[in-house]
């Protein structure tokens, strides 16, 4: 009987310990967005300040070229858009969230062209990662066209490759909130999501 009960015991703990390691493992998890909507200092600023976004890193992606540099982007030959990647923990932040800012921090109805940045480097992208971003991006597109006058013409397709920029782009708003271009454009449309308490008022990545 005693050695009946110690072996149900020693069954039970392990269960116990093996949820518990299981939930640990879940509450480590990280996943990934690449969205592109416009100049990747924009976005980037944006998105460092969302809660449950561990790390956002400025670069190119949805091209044909290998290892571009930023001029070569520029320059509208590469096939490349601007585009921020996002680590974000799925248990505080989700993929959905990520796509509801996304709409808000840019114009997706304005081909190729975000105010004054022209090209199709600066279009908007969604590059999915597995068939459910595709769907919830399908859906999030379809859903915020309401919120708009102009269609959306965002484009959803797969990821392949990310090419992150050369490190003076990153942290580029943080390291420069005096310049022209981000007391223009970016600490405005910093203000406007932070008034609307979208995201935080300060980075809130690792």
């Amino acid at each position: 009987m005693k050695t009946k009960l110690i072996a149900l015991l020693t069954l039970v703990v392990s269960v116990v310990v093996n949820a518990q390691t299981t939930q640990i493992m879940s509450t480590n998890k990280t996943e990934t967005a690449t969205f592109g909507g416009g100049c990747f200092w924009c976005m980037e600023a944006v998105f460092e300040r969302l809660p449950g976004v561990i790390s956002v890193t400025s670069g190119f992606a949805g091209g044909q070229t290998e290892n571009p540099t930023y001029h070569q982007v520029c320059e509208g030959t590469t096939g490349h858009a601007e585009v921020t990647q996002i680590v974000f923990d799925p248990a505080r932040v989700s993929f959905d969230k990520l796509l509801s800012v996304f709409w808000q921090a840019h114009d997706p109805t304005t081909l190729n062209r975000q105010g004054a940045d022209e090209g199709t480097q600066y279009r908007s992208i969604i590059l999915y990662h597995d068939e459910k971003q595709r769907l919830l991006a399908e859906k999030s597109k379809l859903a915020a066209k309401d919120d708009f006058r102009s269609p959306i013409v965002t484009e959803i397709v797969p990821f392949k490759k990310f090419y992150p920029a050369e490190d003076y782009h990153q942290g580029y708003y943080d390291a420069n909130s005096n310049a022209g271009y981000c007391q223009v454009v970016i600490a405005p449309k910093l203000e406007k999501l932070e008034h609307k308490k979208v995201i935080a008022p300060a980075p809130q990545t690792k």
